[in-house]
Parts: structure tokens; C-alpha cells; sequence
């Protein structure tokens, strides 16, 4: 527990330097606390930032934010996801959708003639197919975690889940591609 001072309780008595007479060590956020105005505030965001398990304490309310300003962890707001596509901000000139896709599912062969697409994968594996129709797809990549999609607008393209587990992701479109508060559970839905 943190004490005022700015020091803990030593939980092996050890006696080094870095301890004080009542086997006290240094909290390592005690200067940090002390320093500004917004000392609680930083030691709490940082504390917030590491800790493992704070994304399942408040999950994310899934639901589209748009047009106001909006700011989320979208690793978290992914991983969450269980929509084939939700949009989670929609805006005048862009769009924030997450997508999960199922174990062998894909998002299916489409062109967006407009619009520009990225698309970030969170967690899972997949196959990109893309190119300049639906019959030549002679770009083609393996994506896993991590890994940032661009589509430019009139490519033909695909996304393949050939993980074992769920692919989640989210999509930025320029300009938006779907209606304010699309919703669809499954793919299904979205066809």
C-alpha cells in the first residue's frame, strides 16, 4: 500500500541502500506525485496503461460515436468485437468500423470506386487478395497482428480469415462507406 511519505512497506526486510531505517524502499512514482498539479492524474493513466487486466473491468460500449469527438483504445474496442461490422464513428469525410470475421469467413469480394480503405488486423491470420478486377487478384498477402491494409479506392479485394480463432480488425473509410450506426451481427446481415 502507498504511503504518504513516499515509500512501501519492504515485503523482503531486505537492508540495502535503497531502504530506508523502517525497512521502507522508495516508491518509484513519489517525485512524480509531488511534482505538478496533475500528478494523480499521470500516476493514474499511467497505472491504467499497465495494467493487464483493466480492459475487462470497463468494456467498451460498442455503438457509433459520430460526429463528436471520440477517443478509445481501438486494440481493446477490436479485440472486444464480436460484429461481423459495427461502426464505431462516422463522420462527414470518414468512417471507424470494427469487424470480426469468422474462422474460415471472409469479408468478400468488393470495390469501393470512391473511397479509400485502410484496415488494421488485431488479432488473427488472414489471406489479402486485391487488384484491378475481380477475376485478376494478383496481390496477395499473408496478414497476421499488426499488420496495416491500404486500398485504394477501385481496387477489387478480399480478406480471408485462415486463422483458428476469430480475426478482428478495424476499417477506416474515406469517405464513409456504410450508414450512421450500421449494426451488422453477422455476414449475413451485411449481405
Amino acid at each position: 500500500m502507498y504511503s504518504w511519505n513516499g515509500y512501501y512497506p519492504c515485503p523482503y526486510c531486505g537492508n540495502t541502500s535503497m531502504y530506508n531505517s523502517n525497512n521502507m524502499y522508495q516508491c518509484p512514482f513519489a517525485a512524480m506525485l509531488t511534482s505538478s498539479p496533475n500528478s494523480w492524474n499521470n500516476y493514474y493513466n499511467y497505472y491504467s496503461q499497465h495494467d493487464e487486466h483493466h480492459h475487462t473491468d470497463n468494456p467498451i460500449v460498442l455503438k457509433d460515436y459520430g460526429p463528436n469527438p471520440f477517443a478509445v483504445n481501438i486494440e481493446e474496442a477490436a479485440k472486444q468485437n464480436n460484429n461481423f461490422r459495427i461502426a464505431l464513428w462516422t463522420g462527414k469525410h470518414l468512417q471507424l468500423t470494427l469487424m470480426s470475421i469468422e474462422v474460415g469467413g471472409e469479408i468478400g469480394l468488393e470495390v469501393h470506386p470512391n473511397l479509400d480503405q485502410f484496415i488494421r488486423i488485431e488479432e488473427g491470420q488472414g489471406l489479402l487478395k486485391m487488384g484491378d478486377s475481380k477475376d485478376r487478384l494478383d496481390y496477395q498477402r499473408r496478414v497476421s497482428d499488426d499488420y496495416a491494409i491500404i486500398i485504394p479506392a477501385g481496387k477489387w479485394h478480399n480478406l480471408i480469415n485462415t486463422g483458428n480463432k476469430p480475426l478482428k480488425l478495424y476499417s477506416i473509410y474515406a469517405p464513409p462507406q456504410h450508414p450512421f450506426g450500421t449494426v451488422h451481427r453477422t455476414k449475413r446481415d451485411a449481405d
